[in-house]
């Protein structure tokens, strides 16, 4: 057991986003995981693992997997998005790419404004969903969805964060994941309770 932990020490996050890897490895140290980027494992730099799954779960588990067999390493990867009730759940997995593929965030705040444009408040329900998939070589596969219930505003607000965090405000809050800093936001985000609950998986991995 104790060369199977040293062998989990350090994890390769699958993603390119610089930001999700920072709230990632801020979690995921707390469990005694080092986590490293894609560049230093090794992965070719225009490598890219096509996202086709009809759910967040499909592409969560499809880029951690590529990204275990390509580095021989345990793999973690979030896949992750808005999920607008108005909208039946658009953008959901088209997310990064609403406005098209070159996932430009203001495009895609754009976008999602003007299809909301004129909706009141009472009916700007949405949700951030994250799914955090971790790989093993030896075919253990962990997985843990979490989800931040909110409104959508009518503007944007805060410079911080990334994607649709401007425009997100989350239940029990009266700021946007823009206006607050990491440290609050990785106690009530999707990613952050996804990342949680795979804490409890891994510890109970390990008892």
């Amino acid at each position: 057991m104790k060369d199977e932990r040293e062998n989990m020490e350090t994890i390769v996050c699958a993603s390119h986003n610089p930001n999700k890897v920072r709230e990632i490895e801020k979690i995921t140290k707390q469990y005694g995981l080092n986590v490293i980027t894609r560049d230093e494992a090794g992965v070719p730099l225009l490598f890219d693992v096509i996202e086709d799954g009809k759910t967040f779960a499909d592409n969560s588990y499809k880029k951690a997997f590529t990204i275990m067999r390509i580095t021989g390493k345990p793999a973690i990867a979030d896949d992750s998005g808005l999920m607008v009730d108005y909208l039946d759940g658009a953008p959901g997995v088209y997310s990064a790419r609403f406005a098209g593929e070159e996932k430009d965030d203001e495009k895609n705040n754009d976008k999602l404004l003007e299809l909301m444009d004129g909706v009141p408040y009472e009916k700007r329900t949405c949700r951030f969903v994250s799914c955090v998939t971790l790989t093993y070589p030896d075919g253990t596969i962990l997985s843990a969805e979490g989800e931040c219930p909110g409104h959508l505003l009518t503007e944007r607000q805060g410079t911080g964060g990334f994607g649709y965090d401007p425009l997100f405000l989350p239940d029990g809050l009266d700021k946007t994941f823009a206006e607050i800093g990491m440290e609050e936001k990785n106690k009530v985000s999707h990613r952050a309770k996804a990342l949680a609950k795979l804490g409890e998986l891994l510890r109970n991995r390990y008892e």
